[in-house]
């Protein structure tokens, strides 16, 4: 199985308020996306790792990553979440059998991670990192109080990477509208709605998405720095 890996590092990081993409915002010593393309480029499988950066940002992601890394190709990304993914597909080699796709903004992401998502393609054209829903859940009244107690079983958070055959994701990629592209927030979502069975995969340790200067201080106290919030 030769997988490619595609990393989103596209996000402006507006949120983060550091002036400059999230991607390239320097957490427990390097840059966010260098702590991701050093799982993938780690994990038995992965042969392929491209890069979808902020439009006129290639280079800053370049020296990011170094030349260590082995990154196949830096391409700019989209208007969307979805089409900075299409860029990337579309930037990988026609002979990936598999074809990975993680945030930048995940930087938890470990090999072993990696190789647990792939795995979880011996019986299934799609696998996700996700998690069980731990936190009671509540829907919100139009007045901002609570309207319902949501029951959590069987729910789970996505996140990624997510993992799917090639042939299969490059077809759910080709038949998705303007308005999909705009719209979905994750690769698997895109894949349910046309009837493909998605594995989830719980990967069983901490896999947070930074958005928030909070997030970014969690992050780095796991990975060894010490930033206080």
């Amino acid at each position: 199985m030769g997988a490619g890996a595609i990393i989103v590092a596209a996000g402006s990081g507006e949120r983060l308020g550091y002036g400059l993409p999230k991607a390239l915002v320097r957490v427990a010593g390097r840059p966010l996306v260098a702590w991701s393309a050093q799982a993938f480029a780690g994990a038995r499988g992965v042969d392929t790792m491209v890069v979808v950066a902020p439009p006129g940002d290639e280079k800053g992601i370049a020296a990011a990553l170094g030349e260590s890394l082995g990154v196949h190709a830096i391409v700019p990304g989209g208007s969307s979440r979805q089409r900075s993914v299409a860029a990337g597909i579309a930037a990988l080699p026609d002979s990936v059998d598999v074809i990975l796709v993680h945030d930048a903004a995940r930087p938890l992401i470990t090999s072993a991670m990696v190789e647990a998502v792939l795995a979880g393609l011996d019986s299934h054209d799609g696998a996700i990192a996700a998690a069980p829903v731990a936190d009671t859940l509540k829907r919100a009244a139009a007045d901002g109080v609570i309207g319902e107690t949501v029951d959590r079983a069987g729910l789970w958070g996505a996140q990624t990477p997510q993992a799917f055959r090639a042939q299969v994701i490059r077809e759910v990629f080709a038949d998705a509208d303007d308005t999909e592209l705009d719209a979905a927030t994750d690769c698997a979502g895109m894949a349910e709605r046309r009837g493909i069975a998605v594995r989830l995969v719980d990967t069983g340790r901490p896999n947070i998405k930074v958005t928030v200067p909070a997030d970014l201080a969690l992050v780095e106290a796991l990975l060894g720095g010490t930033r206080i919030a």
